[in-house]
C-alpha cells in the first residue's frame, strides 16, 4: 500500500477511496475513514474538491472545530501539491480556497466553460461544468468569473458575475403580460356582474368588523388616494433607480399573477353584496361585443372609483388591496434601510388603505384579509427565489414558476439600491444623486 501511495502522491485525482483512508490514516484522521470513505465514498476527485463548508455542513456535519480546522490545512496542502490536477478537474486554488467551489451560505452557481453550452436538465448542470465562487453579500460578486445561466430553452449562456442584466425585452414582454391579465380581469368583472346574487335573497353576510364599524361614505375614495401616493412614490424610486427595468418587470410580472389569480376566485364563487348601500344588481349585457366595451371602460379606468368605474360582484378578493400593498412592499425593499421616513409612509398608507376599504364597505374582511397574504406570500416568496437562485437547483421550482425562472435568469442574486440621476440634466441633480 505505501508504495502505491508513494507512486501516486503526486496525483492525488487518481486515488481511489482506498488511497484516500491510507491517506486520512497518515494524517492522523483515521476516526473519520468510515464516515468519509465507506458511507461517502470519497475518492481523490472528491478529496481535492473538498472544502471547509462541506466538513462543516450536511451530510458530513463535523463538530470538533479543531478537526475541521486541521483536516482543512491537510487539504490545502495536498491541493497545493495538486495545482495541476486541480486545473484539469477545472478548479483553481487562490489565497488558500478553491475558487471552483461556494464558502459558506452564500449558495452555488453552475457555471459552464463554454459560451454556448447544453444544460442537463434533471440536475440543473452543464456538460464540462465547473463550479464558481460567488459572493452573497448584496454590493456584487467577484469580477471576472462566467457563470452559466439557464433559460427557458435549457441551454447556457456565459455571463459575468455580478452583472444584473437590464434585458429591457423582457420588461416589456412583462409589462404586455400584465396589461392582457388587467384586460381579462375587466371581462371576468363583467361576468360576474350578471351573477350578482339576489340582495333580497342573498343578505350581506356577517362580518364582525363591518357590523362593528360604521360605514364612512368617503372612504373608498381615500383608500384609491392612498393608492395614487404609493404609485407616485414608486414612479420616483423607478425613475431613480439603477436597475429600474428589474425593478419593473418583477412588479408587473408579480401584479399579473396575482390579478390573475383573483380571476379564478372571483369568477369561481360569487359572494352576496357586502352592504345595502351598494346598488349592485345583476345585468345581463345583450352580446359578446356590448360586454368587450363594457370590460373596456373597465380597463381604461384601472376599476377606480375616482375615474367612475362602479364595478359589483368581484369581491373574492380585494385588488386595491393587492395594488396597495403590492406598491408598499416595492417601494421598502428597494429604498435603503436607513431611509425611515420613506419606509414609515408607506407602510401608513398601505394600513390606512385596507382600514378606508372596510370602513367603506365596499369589501368583506375576508376579502381583504386574503388579498393581504396571497400578496405578501407571493412577493416574500419570488424574492427569496431570486436572491438565493434557488430555482436552479430544484426542477419543481422550475415547474410551477416558469415565467419567474424566464424573469430571472440573468439576475444574479439580491439587487442592489443603487441610484443615479438618468438624464444629462440639471446637472447639479445628478451630482447630488449619484
Amino acid at each position: 500500500m505505501f508504495s502505491v501511495m508513494a507512486q501516486s502522491e503526486d496525483s492525488a485525482s487518481a486515488w481511489s477511496c482506498e488511497h484516500v483512508a491510507q491517506w486520512l490514516q497518515e494524517e492522523g484522521f483515521g476516526e473519520y475513514v468510515e464516515l468519509l470513505c465507506t458511507q461517502h465514498r470519497l475518492d481523490g476527485p472528491s478529496l481535492l474538491a473538498l472544502t471547509e463548508a462541506d466538513l462543516r455542513g450536511p451530510p458530513l456535519g463535523l463538530t470538533v472545530l479543531g478537526d475541521i480546522k486541521r483536516l482543512t490545512l491537510a487539504l490545502r496542502r495536498l491541493q497545493r501539491r495538486n495545482q495541476n490536477q486541480l486545473e484539469e478537474l477545472g478548479l483553481q486554488l487562490a489565497d488558500g480556497h478553491l475558487t471552483g467551489l461556494s464558502q459558506g451560505a452564500a449558495g452555488l452557481e453552475w457555471s459552464c466553460d463554454g459560451a454556448d453550452m447544453r444544460c442537463n436538465g434533471s440536475d440543473n448542470a452543464c456538460n464540462g461544468t465547473e463550479l464558481r465562487l460567488r459572493k452573497g453579500d448584496r454590493s456584487g460578486y467577484s469580477t471576472g468569473v462566467a457563470l452559466c445561466q439557464t433559460h427557458s430553452n435549457w441551454r447556457c449562456r456565459q455571463h459575468l458575475a455580478g452583472r444584473l442584466d437590464p434585458e429591457v425585452w423582457k420588461t416589456v414582454m412583462s409589462s404586455i403580460y400584465v396589461f392582457l391579465v388587467f384586460g381579462f380581469t375587466s371581462f371576468v368583472m363583467v361576468i360576474v356582474h350578471e351573477r350578482v346574487p339576489d340582495m333580497r335573497t342573498y343578505p350581506p353576510l356577517p362580518d364582525i368588523f363591518l357590523d362593528s364599524v360604521p360605514r364612512i361614505p368617503w372612504a373608498f375614495a381615500m383608500a384609491e388616494a392612498c393608492g395614487l401616493i404609493l404609485c407616485y412614490m414608486f414612479i420616483l424610486i423607478l425613475l431613480l433607480h439603477k436597475h429600474r427595468s428589474i425593478l419593473l418587470r418583477r412588479l408587473c410580472s408579480l401584479m399579473g399573477t396575482v390579478f390573475l389569480l383573483r380571476c379564478c376566485t372571483m369568477f369561481v364563487t360569487s359572494l352576496s353584496v357586502p352592504g345595502q348601500h351598494l346598488q349592485c344588481a345583476s345585468q345581463t349585457y345583450g352580446d359578446t361585443w356590448e360586454k368587450i366595451q363594457r370590460a373596456l371602460m373597465i380597463w381604461s379606468g384601472f376599476g377606480m372609483t375616482l375615474t367612475g368605474v362602479q364595478t359589483c360582484g368581484d369581491y373574492m378578493f380585494s385588488g386595491h388591496t393587492v395594488v396597495i400593498t403590492l406598491l408598499n412592499f416595492f417601494v421598502t425593499e428597494y429604498t435603503p434601510r436607513t431611509w425611515n421616513l420613506i419606509h414609515t409612509i408607506s407602510w401608513v398608507l398601505n394600513l390606512f388603505g385596507i382600514f378606508f376599504i372596510l370602513a367603506a364597505h365596499e369589501h368583506y374582511s375576508i376579502d381583504v384579509f386574503i388579498a393581504f397574504y396571497i400578496t405578501t406570500r407571493l412577493f416574500l416568496y419570488y424574492h427569496t427565489l431570486a436572491n438565493t437562485r434557488a430555482y436552479q437547483h430544484s426542477r419543481r421550482a422550475r415547474i410551477w414558476f416558469p415565467m419567474f425562472s424566464f424573469f430571472e435568469c440573468n439576475v444574479n442574486g439580491p439587487v442592489p439600491n443603487q441610484y443615479h440621476w438618468p438624464f444629462d440634466k440639471p446637472a447639479f441633480m445628478k451630482t447630488l444623486i449619484g
